[in-house]
């Protein structure tokens, strides 16, 4: 080889080597939207096959610092590295720098903007500014989740987020609790920093498996009969284990969480709960399941589950004629895997032995709503209003231990939008609990 191919050929391999290192690891980038400037964190992952995977976080749009959205596909090809981003219709073309500390590229949602991203290091990376302490509880082989620990004295107090959220979206809720209890938050399976395990069958992410997470968490840290604290999805867990195990907990406390996936009301029914079991059922009755006398099943589907979903159908038709354009869009989105197969594994919930506060926002204040003019937005509120105050009435006859709050044009995020009447209503029931042991 020619001296001069030799030193082109060793240009070139050096360069491959660079590019194919590790690029795994958090990278940080700053997106300048006129005058706004939005702090992005982009946390790559390569996984067992080598397929490259990446979540992106907005530091400063969302109040959950934990939660993030993943690419639909990310693509490294030697230096150059895309990613696209289905659900923001958010699109990225970069390039490797050779010593594979940073990316500078074009990010694309609706019109071109320049951005780099730059490997995080123990120097630069961003910190969560909320006083909380992290570690991982494993509470099944391979899976460990992300807890937090704000500190406190006193009784514990167990957060548990939302569907999408993690227990970081307490950020700032929670230090106003620490001053008088010990406070925990809980990620649970399939969000955030904590453990994904693909959905597989009908139980990797029930209703009682979450639950049983929970009740791992609590024996990992040792907790003596805390209050659990569930928003909205997070109801479920917490109803899962104040039915099964009341022993183990002191109380709990729904915060816009007390719908159907955490009390079940027979006489109304609930289209997605009622849905999956329907499922099931209809599944057994197909040939070759080896069902060998079916009519006691014919005559429950006859007499019960088929009329109880079709009121469900027309309970949804009706929420559904009064739902703005843009909401049901937004509903139209796929979720994620995690999201879908929690949603499948809903359970039904009439029994809950133990002392507990629900506080419901009647009817929620739904922001703004672009397009939707005066009467459109008042026959979906009158629809929300009338669904949530049935359901918290139905919570409020069918739970006799319950205190039941309905918060007046509050947000979902009772916790965020009303902060003084939740701390109020929270310190007053755990006030009137029987003291620890």
């Amino acid at each position: 080889m020619r001296p001069f191919n030799r030193v082109v050929a060793l240009m070139v391999f050096t360069a491959s080597l660079a590019y194919a290192q590790d690029i795994s690891g958090d990278w940080q980038g700053t997106l300048e939207a006129g005058a706004q400037e939005i702090r992005l964190l982009l946390q790559i992952t390569k996984s067992d096959n080598g397929e490259w995977r990446a979540t992106m976080l907005s530091i400063d749009q969302s109040p959950d610092r934990g939660v993030g959205v993943p690419t639909t596909s990310f693509l490294l090809d030697g230096s150059s590295i895309r990613f696209a981003i289905g659900v923001i219709g958010g699109s990225y073309d970069g390039k490797l720098s050779t010593d594979g500390a940073s990316i500078s590229g074009m990010w694309t949602q609706g019109r071109p903007l320049p951005l780099e991203f730059r490997r995080a290091t123990k120097e630069t990376a961003w910190l969560d500014p909320s006083p909380h302490r992290t570690q991982f509880i494993a509470v099944e082989n391979n899976i460990k989740l992300e807890v937090l620990d704000w500190g406190g004295s006193g009784r514990p107090l167990v957060l548990l987020a939302g569907l999408g959220n993690t227990a970081h979206v307490f950020d700032k809720f929670a230090p106003k609790l620490s001053a008088t209890y010990h406070v925990y938050g809980i990620t649970r399976r399939g969000f955030g920093a904590s453990s994904a395990p693909s959905p597989s069958g009908d139980t990797m992410y029930s209703a009682d498996r979450l639950g049983d997470d929970v009740l791992a968490v609590l024996d990992a840290l040792k907790l003596n009969r805390p209050v659990l604290v569930g928003h909205s999805l997070g109801g479920e867990e917490l109803s899962s284990v104040g039915s099964r195990h009341p022993e183990r907990v002191a109380g709990l406390i729904y915060l816009d969480a007390g719908y159907s996936y955490a009390y079940y009301d027979r006489s109304r029914g609930n289209l997605d709960i009622d849905l999956v079991e329907l499922q099931k059922k209809l599944k057994k009755l197909q040939p070759g399941k080896g069902m060998q006398d079916p009519k006691t099943l014919v005559h429950e589907l006859l007499e019960t589950n088929l009329p109880g979903f079709e009121r469900d159908l027309q309970q949804r038709q009706k929420e559904l004629q009064v739902m703005p354009p843009a909401l049901l869009a937004q509903a139209s989105i796929s979720m994620p895997e995690a999201a879908q197969a929690i949603q499948t594994g809903e359970q039904k919930y009439t029994n809950i032995p133990v002392p507990v506060l629900a506080i419901y926002a009647v009817p929620h204040d739904l922001g703004p709503l672009p397009g939707v003019d005066v009467t459109a937005r008042a026959a979906f509120e009158a629809s929300d209003e009338a669904t949530t105050g049935e359901q918290a009435k139905a919570f409020e006859s069918g739970v006799p231990s319950a205190r039941v709050v309905r918060l007046p044009h509050a947000n979902h995020y009772v916790f965020f939008s009303n902060e003084a009447d939740v701390l109020r209503e929270m310190n007053a029931f755990l006030g009137s609990l029987p003291l620890q042991n």
